[in-house]
């Protein structure tokens, strides 16, 4: 099985869209700004291309269940419709915590508590406007701790997200990899 982690904010709902949610719209579009149009392509593309799942990395998953959050999908035109939200974290007591890094952190761990709980996942790349690498690192008396995630494309542009540039060719080469 094929993973993409995906965030929304500044990755699919870009920036000039957000606050659209205030537009006195109904259920779940009340609560959730729009997906930008161009985003759902590309995003259906790398579905095309590679036959991926999704799991929702979002904090948009802390305001719908996943039910509800597969009908949003369906309803602004994505092919597939997310499987999962990762859960909460598996901390060590080792982990040091870095407040200018707290959120980037906390994702990565979900990330890696999710992967750990489906051995079954053969690639995976996760997507966010965080930036989520694994080049950061604490030091332990000499030897290095990553916590940053290996298989990361960055989206920093949030009126781009995930229509920057090469974006979605990374995406796809590292799900594609044999």
């Amino acid at each position: 099985m094929k993973i993409l982690f995906l965030d929304h904010d500044g990755v699919l709902c870009l920036s000039s869209e957000w606050g659209g949610r205030f537009n006195n719209e109904e259920g779940l579009d009340s609560i959730f700004d729009q997906f930008n149009k161009e985003a759902i392509e590309v995003l259906n593309e790398i579905i095309k291309k590679t036959d991926c799942e999704i799991v929702i990395t979002s904090d948009w998953k802390l305001y719908a269940k996943l039910d509800q959050m597969k009908e949003l999908y369906k309803n602004r035109g994505v092919l597939k419709s997310p499987i999962d939200y990762t859960p909460d974290p598996e901390y060590t007591e080792d982990f040091k915590w870095y407040r200018q890094y707290q959120y980037e952190q906390l994702r990565c761990l979900e990330v890696k508590t999710w992967l750990k709980k489906h051995p079954e996942v053969i690639n995976w790349v996760a997507v966010d406007d965080m930036n989520l690498s694994s080049n950061y690192f604490f030091d332990y008396d000499g030897h290095r701790k990553y916590w940053g995630l290996d298989n990361f494309v960055c989206t920093p542009i949030s009126n781009e997200g995930i229509k920057q540039k090469g974006v979605k060719e990374k995406i796809i080469d590292i799900l594609n990899i044999s």
